[in-house]
């Protein structure tokens, strides 16, 4: 039996990797005849280039759309070598890369929600996330989404206690700024775990080594870039509307809501209230999912809690949604995780008005629904981890 079982489960593999290729394919093909720019990827290939002349990265204006650099200064000085190849080799070799991304992805993902993460199943995983809005559009633009994810789950899989923990999610909010509440998700479950008498050291250490990566790759880029760093860190990380118009519909955070429900680019200070609310809401619902051993809702709580909170969420930053839905598939709700898979994947974000003019402003209660979709299903999903907690509190 076993010697007819290996041969079988050898040839899984290959059936896999010839599905996930052909679905590789045929989205490489889709990409090219849709003539995709690649635009924020000739961005970070312009900050490296910046870096590399010593010119001022935050008064950079890249490609024809006249781009600002957003990123910390750390990220610029990670796309120098971007600079080597030309532009048409950057391109493909950075879709391979994120194609590779995302498999990773998928294994981690697999990993996570505590499957057996087997390739076959990371490539059959892959071959059909390829398709959804956020991967497609984080190709698309050539963003670091993918990497980002991929250094923060790598993390948040490993052993309790594992020397390197920490590290990925270190870089990831040296790279962007949004991963870094894991850092106070696990300091928070930390604190929690030792005030109830339970193994609180490896959550304490996997925040401080988060925290002593981002502060020393932090403090690398400031002692390169002096001048960058101390303006970004002075003034543009506070200045979000650098990236764009809140109200755009690709912005899924609440803030983009908001600013879509009160017909308003500024939401103000209803979103400070709002986004304060959400983030105690959902940290909370992360930690107590953690202390109840639940440890894939705990950190997809978080990510839906960090993608919620950000004055910008781009579509392309859920990518998370691939984590996410096979989660609510491994808990039994079948029907559920394809009708989150089916939203992510019906672009549905762009059935509404959108471009110059800022038509966003003016959308009716049809259209706000739409536009809306990522972050209701993020608030749906901690709302339902909140009740079952409290559940399942109530009945302890």
């Amino acid at each position: 039996m076993t010697a007819l079982a290996l041969p079988r489960a050898h040839r899984r593999v290959p059936a896999a990797l010839g599905v996930c290729l052909l679905s590789f394919a045929g989205f490489w093909f889709a990409q090219r005849a849709a003539h995709v720019s690649m635009i924020d990827l000739l961005v970070y290939r312009a900050e490296g280039a910046t870096v590399r002349a010593g010119g001022d990265l935050y008064a950079l204006r890249a490609t024809h759309a006249r781009l600002p650099t957003t990123y910390p200064p750390f990220a610029a000085l990670l796309f120098t070598p971007l600079t080597l190849l030309d532009v048409a080799t950057l391109r493909a070799a950075a879709t391979v890369a994120n194609l590779v991304l995302l498999v990773a992805l998928a294994l981690l993902s697999l990993r996570l929600v505590g499957r057996h993460a087997r390739v076959e199943h990371a490539l059959w995983v892959a071959a059909g996330a390829v398709w959804c809005e956020p991967v497609w559009t984080t190709l698309r633009y050539g963003q670091v989404n993918l990497l980002l994810a991929v250094l923060v789950l790598w993390d948040l899989t490993r052993r309790p206690g594992h020397r390197w923990a920490g590290v990925g999610i270190g870089i990831a909010a040296a790279i962007k700024l949004t991963p870094a509440l894991f850092a106070v998700f696990l300091l928070c479950t930390g604190l929690a775990q030792a005030a109830r008498g339970g193994a609180w050291r490896p959550w304490l250490r996997h925040a401080r080594v988060a925290v002593y990566s981002f502060a020393g790759t932090t403090a690398l880029a400031a002692a390169v870039l002096p001048h960058d760093s101390y303006r970004f860190w002075t003034r543009m990380v506070f200045e979000a509307s650098r990236v764009g118009h809140a109200e755009e519909t690709a912005n899924q955070s609440l803030r983009g809501v908001l600013a879509r429900l009160l017909h308003t680019g500024a939401p103000g200070l209803w979103w400070v209230g709002t986004a304060a609310a959400a983030g105690a809401l959902g940290l909370a619902v992360a930690v107590a999912s953690a202390l109840h051993g639940r440890r894939a809702q705990a950190v997809l709580a978080c990510a839906a809690t960090a993608l919620l909170v950000s004055p910008v969420s781009w579509s392309h930053h859920w990518v998370w949604c691939v984590p996410l839905v096979l989660l609510v598939w491994d808990s039994g709700r079948r029907g559920v995780a394809a009708l989150m898979a089916l939203t992510f994947c019906a672009y549905a974000l762009w059935w509404v008005p959108h471009g110059s003019g800022r038509p966003e402003l003016h959308q009716n209660s049809g259209q706000l629904v739409l536009s809306a979709l990522y972050s209701g299903m993020a608030c749906a999903f901690l709302a339902h981890c909140g009740v079952r907690l409290w559940r399942t509190s109530r009945t302890a």
